[in-house]
């Protein structure tokens, strides 16, 4: 049609087309609607899509599922939306790394191939294929097929609420190895965690959670 206007399907297609600079920019993964996301063009190789990261406490985490289903914060500090996440990821093979640092500056980081967040009738269910490699070890294995938690939608195994006890909003189990979303520098069990970093009584100071088509 005359006067319209299309926009690149992520990231990756930005990359591609020649864009090189990190920032936020306007997709349409699925032909669904638009969609601003942080692009990460500079680190591994570029053309990632960042859809949560943690580094400074500024925004509050501890949210409700509405939250968690469309999404906050700014580009210091964000979580994308859980709609936006299966868009990104229902139509392709998609590679998720997750890069952490503790307080002292120490970086490592997780990758996996295959990794797929289901729609909202499912609870946006996290599919995880296989774990890559990664110096900060697999803490999401646990999580494996569990739907996502909030303070106000308890869908985990335990008895109590995961999310209310570790003040945030994940995959959990019974209840986690990892909690990204947890209080920032809060509480043991609380705490933006990643077990095989840090163990469960170490907060983390950053963390940073990026997709990108595994055949970029």
């Amino acid at each position: 049609m005359a006067g319209s206007v299309s926009f690149a399907g992520g990231c990756d297609v930005l990359y591609k087309s020649g864009v090189r600079g990190n920032g936020v920019y306007t997709i349409d993964p699925d032909g669904g609607g638009r969609i601003e996301v942080y692009c990460d063009m500079e680190s591994d190789g570029g053309g990632w899509t960042v859809f949560q990261k943690r580094q400074d406490g500024s925004v509050d985490f501890f949210r409700d599922w509405e939250a968690y289903r469309r999404g906050f914060g700014d580009p210091r500090e964000f979580w994308i939306g859980l709609e936006h996440i299966h868009r990104l990821t229902k139509a392709r093979p998609t590679d998720l790394r997750v890069t952490l640092a503790d307080s002292g500056g120490t970086e490592k980081f997780a990758r996996y191939r295959g990794f797929r967040v289901d729609d909202e009738g499912a609870n946006y269910t996290l599919r995880l294929g296989l774990y890559l490699e990664g110096s900060a070890g697999d803490s999401l294995e646990y999580h494996r097929d569990m739907a996502f938690s909030t303070k106000d939608r308890d869908n985990d195994r335990s008895a109590a609420n995961c999310a209310e006890d570790a003040k945030g909003a994940w995959w959990f189990n019974d209840c986690h190895t990892s909690n990204l979303n947890g209080a920032y520098h809060g509480g043991p069990s609380q705490s933006v965690n990643w077990y095989s970093f840090s163990g469960d009584n170490v907060p983390l100071a950053r963390a940073e959670m990026r997709l990108r088509p595994s055949d970029f």
